[in-house]
């Protein structure tokens, strides 16, 4: 690394520190609820250094979904969650890569069912009183196609942190590649094992095996 990317490191580093006031995001900064020890500080370095770049893409959530999906002996039971923020780094060209950061609002959780709701927001599952957020941070991407690719990071729930692999497909929705485009589609699914978690209620009854789905409009930030 030559002396010019060291002395930007520092830079966005002690921005990050003494919170210099970059605004990115129309409704609040982008990176300010990751700090304070939440995500390392080098990998929201990275970050802010891509949205000085022109490679940072915003979660959309008015137009985006988070949610899962899981079996119960009676129904299929689904929910999503009405708060979530974050973005992806996405560089331009054939050999676009990035990293990603979503952070949910657990307390957001809506199944259009209060009895299941409250069971789901209580202690033995989200537990959202003493655990109000859900992270997910990336430390790997992969293309698997023109328009696929793995995504790899850690899952935070409850306190518990677990790695997990999404499987994403990503399209352009205005003129332009992906990487080059305003704004992305971002579908991502990933599955997995709630007792991981410490989510061990009614295992006779409700699966274990828990599928985490995402629509995600993503659209580049403009400094």
């Amino acid at each position: 690394m030559n002396m010019a990317k060291v002395f930007k490191q520092i830079l966005l580093t002690a921005m990050l520190v003494t919170g210099a006031g970059l605004v990115l995001a129309e409704d609040g900064e982008i990176c300010s609820p990751f700090m304070g020890g939440m995500v390392d500080e080098a990998f929201l370095a990275t970050m802010l250094s891509a949205a000085h770049d022109g490679h940072l893409y915003r979660i959309q959530q008015k137009s985006s979904q988070v949610g899962f999906c899981v079996d119960s002996k009676l129904s299929r039971v689904k929910g999503h969650f009405n708060n979530f923020q974050g973005g992806m780094t996405l560089n331009s060209g054939d050999n676009a890569n990035g990293q990603t950061m979503v952070l949910i609002k657990a307390a957001s959780l809506d199944t259009k069912g209060s009895i299941i709701e409250n069971m789901l927001k209580g202690e033995d599952f989200f537990d959202v009183k003493n655990h109000p957020e859900i992270l997910f941070v990336s430390n790997g991407f992969q293309w698997t196609g023109p328009d696929t690719a793995v995504i790899k990071g850690d899952l935070t729930m409850r306190g518990i942190k677990k790695p997990v692999i999404f499987n994403v497909t990503m399209k352009p929705l205005d003129t332009g590649k992906t990487g080059q485009a305003q704004t992305i589609l971002v579908k991502a699914t990933t599955t997995i094992n709630r007792a991981d978690f410490g989510m061990e209620g009614l295992s006779s009854v409700v699966n274990n095996s828990v599928q985490l789905c995402m629509s995600i409009e993503a659209r580049k930030y403009q400094s």
